[in-house]
């Protein structure tokens, strides 16, 4: 998890004598309401050309791509990211790494734009969003993004859902399409916060986040957050689960460590000032805590950096 990526489980590799193509071979399970499509490549080639007419989740399950989207520089695609793609949009894509032993592999899920309204239309009745004019929507500007774990949970649990032969496969899928959704939306707030942009300039959770970005040494508790965002600690807590998909302790432990990360990168400070400086009384706890985010111990990761 050293780059916080969540990886998903990739299905099994079609078998040989089944391959119809070996670019982007595709296979498809067509539910209701969307369409899970694996694709694998087993050659290198450049600038293959797909497009959907639904609105498209894609992630990375093996290998390497280089997507080409929007008239914007090529980017690489691992495993552990996530894209998606409006409908109608074409993308265009190189596998300079593919071959038959090291194929790439990768999921598109194509997702009807009705079940997408009528699932924002339910949020927005359902759970409102705090502040005048402010909404569940899927942004299409921030089309990229590393999975964590909710989300790559919830795409496994998708996978299993449609290439299963359950008789309920339909109804349990379009459940967990919402729940796609709602982690997708939750999942581009939290990268927004990371680069400093603010969709909605009414929208309090931006404010309380930058205060627990300047404010890691001191003890933020939920009382000070609540105030902040002039609610209720009840309230605000579940306003801040719901924009983020994580409970506000969860959040500033998640800021700690990303503060700690970057202060690890100069070889010549102590883990015990890293520590302090990010905002923990406890060295013990600190390095635990680390290591549960990480897999490696804040030495290991600083190590990483020496050159």
């Amino acid at each position: 998890m050293q780059n916080q990526r969540v990886l998903i489980s990739p299905p099994h590799l079609s078998n040989e004598k089944s391959l119809k193509t070996l670019v982007e071979n595709r296979s498809v399970y067509t539910l209701n309401h969307c369409e899970l499509n694996i694709f694998e490549t087993y050659e290198s080639s450049k600038l293959v050309p797909l497009k959907f007419n639904d609105f498209v989740v894609t992630s990375m399950l093996r290998g390497k791509k280089i997507m080409h989207l929007f008239d914007e520089p090529g980017f690489d695609y691992l495993p552990g990211e996530t894209v998606i793609i409006p409908s109608n949009v074409e993308m265009k894509i190189d596998f300079p790494e593919a071959s038959r032993e090291t194929p790439t592999q990768c999921l598109a899920l194509a997702i009807e734009k009705s079940k997408i309204t009528e699932t924002l239309n339910f949020l927005n009745e359902r759970y409102p969003k705090e502040g005048n004019d402010v909404y569940w929507q899927l942004n299409y500007q921030n089309y990229f993004f590393y999975n964590n774990i909710d989300l790559a949970t919830t795409i496994n649990k998708l996978i299993k859902e449609c290439m299963g032969t359950s008789i309920t496969k339909d109804a349990l899928a379009d459940l967990t399409l919402q729940e796609l959704l709602i982690r997708i939306i939750q999942t581009q707030t939290i990268k927004s916060i990371d680069e400093g942009l603010t969709i909605h300039s009414n929208n309090p959770i931006f404010e309380v986040t930058e205060f627990i970005k300047l404010n890691l040494k001191e003890n933020i508790n939920l009382k000070s957050l609540s105030d902040k965002a002039c609610m209720s600690s009840a309230s605000f807590y579940r306003f801040f689960k719901r924009e983020l998909g994580m409970s506000p302790i969860e959040y500033i432990l998640n800021e700690k460590i990303k503060y700690a990360k970057k202060l690890l990168k100069n070889p010549n400070i102590q883990v015990n000032e890293v520590c302090y400086l990010s905002g923990f009384e406890d060295a013990n706890y600190f390095i635990r805590l680390f290591k549960k985010h990480e897999g490696i111990t804040p030495k290991q990761y600083q190590l990483l950096y020496v050159n």
